[in-house]
């Protein structure tokens, strides 16, 4: 088979950068610049931080090229984090689904058990969540503690991972503590960036490169206007699998081969948020169905993936510290399809914007993985009709 790459824009950097937020804020390509069709209203800025008083944050981590040297690199990393009270300490409803339980997230017995959680959701490489966690800890009870031996602001913090050895000298720790509370400390709500950033530095979906995305939906119901909005780390599937608005275009692009053919063991973390009252255990109905969203880009979730998937709610809750009660309203079982809904399609989405603005890159040893071609993708879906017309 003939081998056809474009090597333009490689990233292979000799210093080290190291990018909070701030500094990484621009206009890059999405799914819906190219044409592409998807279902469902989006929110102004179809991004998790259209819910609101959600706020992102990311620090990027590049430096290094050519021969792997551990502890040294080269570095492709980084850290995400996705507050869903902004920087306050105000808890909210969860739930979570384990699609595939090989990765790692942490905080899930007590989402499990209890519904809720608070504080900073931390996503970055595998081997740097014990960091990622430690940090979020301290940088609640730096903001909120007590100052007691019985203090509990460090709380049990939710950190996950997808695996970027492929790019990132993945055993050097180059994820500090100091990365993540810049990550925490810069994040904002409105346009955030996608791509090869934060935790989504050096991972790749269907041997294509990919990282971060996002997307949002807004829905009505009763008299009520509600927003869903999801954030992914992909790093998931086989090119061959790859489909984007029903098209194969995976097999249309077959001649892209992979510099290392790779088998189905990347993962994907997804995390849904949204400002419809819902209760942990709905939540949990939620998370499920973000694996639909996952499964209409064409993956089939394999054993080796660690597909691990969160959702939270921002409406409030009533505290009464002498009846020590909790009180919430939450949706009525029919109010909970519009929801699904938007959380399948916010999901396809956010993973196909992971990709569209995503770059070429070069880490580990040469290693190289190459953005999704622009044109080449519009081709695919112009033959099977599915441009969006006027594009």
């Amino acid at each position: 088979m003939t081998t056809v790459r474009l090597a333009i824009g490689l990233v292979a950097f000799a210093a080290t950068l190291a990018l909070p937020v701030a500094a990484q804020r621009s206009a890059p390509t999405r799914a819906r610049d190219l044409g592409i069709p998807f279902e469902g209203a989006t929110g102004p800025h179809n991004a998790i931080t259209d819910v609101p008083g959600v706020e992102v944050g990311y620090t990027t981590l590049i430096s290094g090229g050519g021969t792997w040297k551990r502890g040294e690199g080269p570095v492709r990393t980084g850290v995400t984090v996705v507050l869903p009270k902004g920087k306050t300490d105000q808890s909210y409803n969860a739930g979570y689904f384990i699609f595939n339980g090989d990765g790692e997230m942490t905080g899930l017995p007590y989402i499990h058990d209890y519904g809720r959680q608070g504080g900073p959701i931390g996503i970055t490489n595998t081997n740097s969540v014990g960091a990622v966690r430690d940090a979020i800890g301290q940088w609640q009870n730096a903001q909120f503690g007590e100052g007691t031996a019985t203090d509990f602001s460090f709380g049990l913090p939710v950190v996950a991972e997808t695996w970027d050895g492929f790019l990132n000298d993945i055993n050097g720790d180059h994820v500090k503590k100091q990365h993540v509370f810049d990550a925490i400390n810069s994040a904002t709500g409105g346009p955030i960036a996608e791509g090869s950033v934060g935790g989504g530095t050096g991972m790749m979906a269907y041997w294509l490169k990919a990282g971060i995305g996002t997307s949002s939906r807004t829905l009505t119901i009763g008299s009520r206007t509600y927003t869903v909005g999801v954030l992914v780390q992909a790093n998931l599937g086989r090119l061959d699998d790859l489909v984007i608005a029903g098209v194969p275009v995976g097999k249309e692009l077959a001649d892209l081969e992979p510099i290392e053919p790779r088998q189905e063991d990347g993962s994907i973390i997804i995390v849904v948020g949204t400002d419809a009252p819902l209760s942990g255990a709905q939540l949990n109905l939620v998370a499920k169905r973000a694996a639909l969203g996952m499964g209409r880009t064409g993956t089939i979730g394999g054993s080796g993936s660690g597909d691990l998937f969160l959702a939270f709610s921002t409406a409030p809750s009533t505290y009464d510290s002498t009846m020590q009660t909790i009180t919430s309203t939450a949706l009525s079982k029919r109010g909970l399809d519009p929801v699904f809904r938007a959380t399948v399609e916010a999901t396809e989405e956010a993973i196909v914007n992971s990709m569209v603005a995503a770059q070429d890159m070069e880490g580990v040893n040469g290693n190289r993985v190459f953005a999704i071609p622009h044109e080449r993708l519009r081709a695919a879906l112009q033959k099977f009709n599915r441009l969006r017309r006027g594009t």
